[in-house]
This record gives structure tokens, C-alpha cells and sequence, in this order.
């Protein structure tokens, strides 16, 4: 078995909470807000893993 590391978008430089309560999540790297974690976002839409992820 393969252990996927998760990425902690709150850790991540281009994350940010927004004041919308429908959206309430959102990364300024790929200019969009969503209810869930950017990351698992990305991971749904894509099927990789964020590579916008920068260290704060």
C-alpha cells in the first residue's frame, strides 16, 4: 500500500477564506472559491494532486 501525503492548503500561501458563506474556501493560485479544501478540488477535477502548493 501507497500512503498519499495530503496537502494542507491552510499551510499554503495561496490560500485564503472568503467572506461568501456559500464559498467559504479559496486559493489565489487558480482563482476560484469552493465549499471544500482547494486541494481536493484539484484532486477531483484533475486527478492529481495541487502543483500550485507553496510553502508559507
Amino acid at each position: 500500500m501507497t500512503e498519499q501525503k495530503r496537502i494542507d492548503c491552510f499551510k499554503c500561501k495561496h490560500f485564503y477564506v472568503t467572506w461568501d458563506s456559500r464559498f467559504p474556501k479559496g486559493c489565489k493560485a487558480f482563482e476560484f472559491k469552493g465549499r471544500a479544501l482547494p486541494s481536493v478540488e484539484v484532486k477531483r477535477a484533475s486527478g492529481q494532486d495541487c502543483l500550485r502548493f507553496t510553502n508559507k
